[in-house]
């Protein structure tokens, strides 16, 4: 597959029309952003959405949005995505729920299943067979999650000391345990698996992108809820703490990329020739109570949430080694990070301005 960053100029044309690309989700965090590099990079772009009216908005930040076509499209709806995905080059699946927990009146297991798993595994199969449907699509790139992940050694309690993409969270520990977000770690999970195995057997290409808690400018109507998790020491939060905390519980430490090197990577590994199974995406990783401080060094509040320092303890690597090898840089650490998302939560108004 040709690489799209050296899509080739001859007398400073193109010799050929730009890829077309399909983002699924186009409303949420990583794919309203997703859209806006696309375009700013030259790409002709299909953005699905469920809602087009709650899309408007999004338009006037969308620029050069005559390479811009929109379609309505339902993951629980089969063949809902076969317009969005005709004549495309290759498809970003940015589409997913965000649910973390559950609280039904119903039995608890039966009910997950049906309204988070199996919707999730049924929308995903639903845009891979509107891929083989299209003949044109070459590659699927799959947003994944870092909830599918674990730094814990299957054997013990204990963390390893570097997290790769084989690290899988034990299904059935998930299950048993139910640690705050287990329905999104379920959820990511098990679609992954599903859609690798539909794409092995269907020879379909795809790749997927392990993303680390995504923090820093956003397009959104409401502020993402990954940044809403990453403030939570400072909103206090206490749901959303849990989260945090469960994630760190987890993973040993909380592990960050900025939204421009998440796109960034999915673009990349769109159109590298080497590119394939699942890659970490991850800029910088650090313990809770660095977190925390970095946070109140960039918002000094008097009411953040103190965090126990770790003495002595170093965390597990979040290894982007793989992605790094095929030759992709971060352009952002958790400096940068931190900096801009609180810079775009007191631009929203989501966090009030430190009195001086």
């Amino acid at each position: 597959m040709e690489d799209l960053e050296a899509a080739a100029a001859v007398g400073g044309k193109r010799e050929e029309p730009p890829p077309t690309y399909c983002v699924t989700g186009a409303t949420g965090y990583i794919g309203s952003w997703l859209v806006k590099t696309l375009l700013e990079r030259g790409y002709k772009v299909h953005a699905t959405v469920r809602d087009p009216a709650k899309s408007l908005s999004l338009l006037s930040l969308w620029t050069s949005g005559e390479r811009l076509r929109l379609f309505r499209a339902d993951m629980q709806e089969e063949g809902s995505f076969d317009e969005a995905v005709k004549g495309c080059n290759g498809v970003f699946h940015v589409a997913s729920s965000m649910k973390f927990n559950v609280h039904p009146n119903e039995d608890i297991e039966t009910y997950v299943r049906s309204n988070a798993i199996d919707p999730a595994i049924k929308g995903t199969l639903n845009v891979l067979k509107a891929c083989l449907r299209s003949k044109s699509v070459k590659r699927v790139v799959f947003t994944s999650s870092i909830s599918t992940l674990t730094a814990k050694d299957d054997s013990s309690e204990n963390l390893r000391h570097v997290v790769n993409e084989s690290c899988q969270a034990p299904v059935d520990h998930v299950w048993n345990t139910k640690a705050s977000g287990w329905v999104y770690v379920l959820s990511k999970r098990l679609t992954e698996e599903a859609a690798f195995k539909f794409a092995n057997e269907n020879g379909i290409d795809l790749v997927s992108v392990i993303t680390t808690t995504v923090a820093g400018p956003f397009l959104t109507l409401d502020v993402p809820t990954s940044i809403r998790v990453l403030l939570s020491p400072i909103t206090g939060d206490p749901e959303l703490f849990s989260i945090l905390s469960a994630v760190n519980a987890r993973m040993g430490s909380i592990a960050l990329v900025h939204i421009e090197d998440i796109c960034s990577a999915h673009i990349f590994l769109m159109g590298h020739a080497k590119a394939e199974g699942p890659y970490i995406c991850c800029a910088q990783n650090c313990l809770m109570s660095n977190l925390v401080q970095h946070l109140a060094e960039e918002y000094p509040c008097s009411n953040i949430r103190s965090v126990e320092k770790e003495s002595n303890l170093v965390p597990p690597e979040i290894s982007s080694k793989k992605l790094r090898d095929l030759g992709f840089n971060y352009k952002h650490g958790i400096e940068d990070i931190v900096h801009h998302t609180i810079s775009s939560c007191l631009d929203y108004g989501f966090l009030l301005p430190i009195a001086k």
